[in-house]
């Protein structure tokens, strides 16, 4: 008995320490804030299962496949989407079979199939090398020397489009938005805490599309444990809520939560329940979001697609004549298909129109007609050949230039698109269409038609044919005389050349003017090709020297051998008896004159490609092409924007062609003012400096959105540009010259740069001005900028 007793009381105290054990096991693990990635470790994207896990098992590190792509990075580990929020490469997918390794020198790799290292994260910094790595329960990931020393780096402090709880946002820092839910690249959309102490979200076609409003302190974004989202402002020692308190839901221990900028560009808030909770539904949430509609997002379609809502999201459709640029991304807009219109055989009659309800397209009109019945916007939109669409709204009718920019669903409005009779099917997925002519049905006239074409299908056979004949015949006996007038042009140009009859016939009788300058006045026209219809810009050039044939058509041929994607393109042209014609191609969103001085400031990124890609064309002609053009008249007018807003130099190889009293060499200069370097008044040689002192002034307005010389304030000090930008250069007040532009303020060593260049450009004396390989190598950071002397501005001495 005495034997049980002693045999039950050691099982007793056993049980009693394996408890005790259990117990401090359990607060030693409790505590351990990370678990340690040594040095040599990784993870293989054909094992589903390999990651590392943090301490609670809650996040995760490792590959996840979202789409066809494959992304390194950290995620929600106990829910079954196990989201992604943060990818290391998200602009460079990873191939099938890769790895991620944390190398003995501190490094993430993500090497591809072959072993090959393709893409790398963190790395030694601080003097200090990288021991290990940690997944934390925060969801961040870490590198750090050793266990408990500071971060040497952390995806906190690389956020891509996500940010969670415990995390902060400091001065500057950005989520960018993926391209697509499947798609995670860097997209067009973001929203960044801003030096003014605002968190705000931008689009790259518009003013900001949200902001907090804050009273302009500085602080930082912070993200709690509960899921409030606020700013702390350190100034005052205050913090300010972003999101209302009321939408958190409680208790808020029981849910997960993120932020988030979704493809759309709309930041939004989220939670997900917890295993214990039961009163939700398992999904992410939103609780709270800077934009109600998807749809209000400016441009969220692309240029010519239009946005509807759809089962709480939204989707991107095409007008008819239209088609996605990418049908798996539909956020990229659509193309227009080859135009149908013909406007040198146009017929009102042979179109139909595509009516779309409730859908309109912000700006871009063109023309406008108030006070119409929608019969008479049909006819009125059908009347004219080049409209490919138009809205009728509020007993008003839009013309709408191409493209088409932030379509959406507007409740009244109807969009009309212009379809043949003979090929009048929708496109798919387009919505519920009502094809009309002049608004009148038509089916039963199409059968008519269709009989009358029969009737006539022999004669029009019997006449292309005898046309082809003629043709034939024709073009052998100009093959001699076209031979000798472009001789001198590589064949491979395939310059086209013009009759003026087929120039004024593809521009109406030259009725649509684009605009005018120094060499002429462009005209808008369209043109048949061979790949099909597209519109063109015809410059009639005038005042050229008298008896200029021979070195018009050298000129022609000079400009014909340039090729440069910052150069618009010449198509053809036409010397025709006293006409001289230049064909280009139409470039869509105008000249940078426009741009620059529009009612909306670009944005200050847009700005900066801009001026690179300038520099890059005139450094082309300069240097790259195989004649040296000297273009000698650079300014905002002359440099025009395609439809991706990128620059092309415009006029160039035109100026030996105008008579010697329309040159530079005469101070009496039209719409130049400004521009003009000092030797064209001081009868020295004319070099490539002439350009590069024009691109100077140019620049100083690209950077401050402004002409280089304001009339109306002469008197004051900022009255001339470049004397009041030399002046804020060196008074150390550069911050003047960006004062409304807060992107701008936010990149201020890029400014500085920047104005350096330009007074390097507009040096009096011409060889201290830089070439423009040179300018182009400052601007893109391969060559450090000195500090510029005083310019001795002659702009201000020409007043």
């Amino acid at each position: 008995m005495a034997m049980l007793s002693f045999a039950a009381s050691m099982a007793f105290l056993t049980l009693l320490l394996l408890l005790c054990f259990s117990s401090l096991l359990h607060v030693t693990v409790e505590a351990q804030p990370y678990r340690n990635i040594s040095l040599g470790s990784s993870l293989s994207s054909l094992d589903n299962s390999a990651s590392w896990i943090s301490p609670s098992g809650e996040f995760s590190f490792g590959f996840s496949r979202i789409g066809d792509n494959l992304y390194v990075g950290v995620r929600y580990e106990k829910i079954p989407e196990k989201t992604l929020v943060w990818a290391a490469n998200r602009d460079r997918p990873a191939p099938p079979g890769s790895t991620v390794e944390l190398t003995n020198n501190g490094l993430l790799v993500i090497n591809d199939a072959n072993g090959k290292p393709f893409f790398s994260i963190g790395g030694s910094s601080g003097g200090s090398a990288i021991t290990q790595a940690a997944m934390l329960d925060t969801g961040n990931l870490v590198l750090q020397s050793s266990p408990g020393s500071e971060f040497k780096w952390q995806s906190f402090d690389s956020p891509t489009d996500t940010i969670l709880p415990t995390q902060t946002l400091s001065v500057d820092y950005k989520l960018y938005a993926p391209m697509s839910p499947t798609i995670l690249s860097t997209g067009r959309d973001y929203i960044v805490m801003q030096s003014d102490g605002n968190f705000v979200s931008y689009s790259d076609i518009s003013e900001p599309t949200y902001a907090s409003n804050t009273d302009g302190t500085k602080g930082r974004l912070v993200f709690d444990e509960s899921g409030k989202i606020s700013i702390f402002q350190w100034e005052k020692n205050t913090t300010v809520e972003i999101t209302p308190a009321s939408r958190i839901p409680k208790p808020s221990k029981d849910f997960y939560f993120r932020g988030t900028i979704d493809n759309d560009g709309i930041f939004r808030l989220y939670n997900y329940p917890k295993g214990r909770s039961n009163s939700w539904s398992k999904s992410w949430n939103v609780i709270w979001e800077t934009q109600d509609s998807s749809c209000e997002m400016p441009g969220i379609c692309g240029q010519n697609g239009y946005c509807v809502g759809k089962n709480k999201g939204f989707d991107c459709l095409c007008p008819s004549g239209f088609s996605y640029a990418d049908a798996n991304n539909k956020v990229l807009g659509c193309n227009q298909d080859v135009p149908i219109i013909d406007c040198g055989q146009y017929n009102p009659d042979d179109y139909g129109l595509e009516t779309i309800d409730n859908v309109n397209f912000a700006g871009g009109d063109y023309a406008v007609k108030s006070n119409i019945d929608e019969a008479g916007c049909r006819d009125w939109f059908l009347a004219d050949c080049y409209c490919t669409l138009a809205v009728y709204s509020d007993s008003n009718c839009y013309k709408k230039r191409m493209p088409l920019r932030s379509g959406k669903v507007a409740g009244g409005s109807k969009a009309f698109v212009k379809v043949s009779l003979d090929n009048s099917s929708p496109l798919e997925g387009g919505g519920p269409s009502n094809i009309t002519s002049n608004g009148r049905s038509n089916w039963s006239r199409f059968g008519v038609v269709k009989v009358v074409l029969f009737v006539i299908s022999v004669t029009i056979f019997i006449l292309i044919i005898i046309e082809s004949i003629i043709l034939i015949c024709h073009r052998r006996r100009n093959v001699h005389r076209q031979e000798k007038l472009v001789g001198s042009m590589q064949p491979e140009i395939k310059l086209m050349r013009f009759s003026y009859k087929e120039l004024e016939k593809a521009t109406r009788n030259f009725k649509e003017k684009l605009g005018s300058g120094s060499f002429g006045t462009v005209y808008r026209g369209m043109m048949v090709f061979t790949y099909g219809q597209k519109p063109i810009a015809v410059k009639q050039l005038d005042k050229l020297m008298e008896n200029g044939d021979k070195e018009f058509r050298t000129e022609v041929s000079v400009i014909g051998r340039t090729h440069h994607k910052n150069l618009v393109q010449l198509l053809g042209f036409c010397d025709e008896g006293s006409h001289r014609l230049l064909v280009y191609e139409y470039m869509e969103q105008g000249s940078l004159s426009s741009f620059l001085l529009g009612s909306i400031r670009p944005e200050w990124n847009t700005r900066v490609q801009i001026a690179f890609g300038i520099a890059r064309g005139l450094m082309y002609l300069h240097e790259e092409c195989s004649t040296q053009i000297i273009h000698c008249d650079i300014k905002p007018e002359n440099i025009l924007l395609d439809g991706n807003l990128i620059p092309k130099i415009s006029d160039f190889g035109l100026a030996k062609l105008l008579r010697h009293d329309q040159t530079k060499t005469n101070t009496d200069i039209r719409g130049t003012r400004g521009y003009v370097a000092p030797e064209w008044f001081r009868k020295m040689a004319v070099t490539v400096k002439v350009d590069v002192y024009s691109y100077g002034v140019m620049l100083l307005e690209i950077i401050c959105c402004r002409k280089t010389v304001e009339i109306n304030m002469m008197n004051e000090p900022s009255g001339i540009l470049v004397d009041w930008a030399y002046d804020c250069f060196v008074g150390q007040q550069l911050e003047t010259l960006v004062e409304h532009d807060e992107d701008a303020k936010n990149d201020m060593k890029k400014v500085r740069k920047m104005v350096m260049v330009a007074l390097w450009c507009i040096q009096e004396d011409p060889s201290l001005r830089p070439t423009m390989k040179k300018v182009t190598q400052m601007l893109e950071g391969a060559v450090d900028v000195a500090i510029p002397p005083n310019p001795s501005s002659f702009v201000s001495s020409m007043g």
